[in-house]
């Protein structure tokens, strides 16, 4: 049975951020929100978590497109190449907000993605994930919470999520309602700029 709490996106309450940091600390998985849709994450150094997300979602770790969730762009040369002043421009123009990014991966990844040529990093316009993130000290892991209905493809309301992952998850964090709409991605890692996914975010700033 997953823990379920409330917490207000306008003034985060310290200690029930506490209670999720210390779920993720052990190795626990939870739901949370972000700009966009409702997000499953986990610590990024915590091998086995990263093992049940990618168990949950049937992938192999290794070939997981998880993105890695910051608090800022300050973890960006933990884990991404040195990238130029017109790329970094792009990400302080559009962060925070409901943008994935695509980036050159560094040789500092965790060990499951070592081989991987590039990673998505999220920086969310969401007070909740924004402070899980940065009283964790290190970016968590996250994927997109999807949903098997063919018209409404993510779950936004709290109590439905918790409902259907009540025995895969640790915690679900009841912020409100979500979006139903995912973030833009976008490859950063070559020449041009090249829209992988239009979601949420306005293209109008590249």
């Amino acid at each position: 049975m997953a823990d379920f709490i409330r917490i207000y996106e306008e003034n985060p309450n310290p200690r029930e951020i506490d209670k999720v940091i210390k779920v993720l600390k052990s190795g626990g998985l939870i739901i949370y929100p972000t700009d966009t849709v409702y997000g499953l994450g986990c610590d990024i150094t915590n091998i086995k978590a990263l093992e049940r997300i990618a168990r949950i979602k049937g992938v192999k770790l290794e070939k997981a497109n998880f993105s890695f969730v910051c608090h800022d762009l300050s973890h960006l040369s933990d884990y991404v190449k040195q990238i130029d002043t017109a790329t970094f421009k792009i990400l302080k123009r559009a962060l925070p907000g409901p943008y994935t990014f695509v980036l050159p991966g560094s040789k500092n990844l965790p060990n499951p993605f070592k081989k991987r040529k590039t990673v998505g990093i999220r920086v969310p316009d969401n007070a909740i994930a924004s402070e899980i993130v940065r009283q964790l000290g290190n970016p968590i892991i996250s994927t997109s919470i999807r949903d098997d209905d063919e018209v409404l493809e993510y779950t936004t309301d709290p109590e439905l999520i918790l409902e259907k992952w009540d025995n895969l998850v640790d915690l679900v964090i009841d912020g409100g309602y979500g979006d139903n709409e995912a973030s833009t991605v976008i490859d950063l890692s070559e020449d041009e700029p090249l829209i992988i996914r239009e979601g949420k975010g306005s293209l109008e700033i590249f």
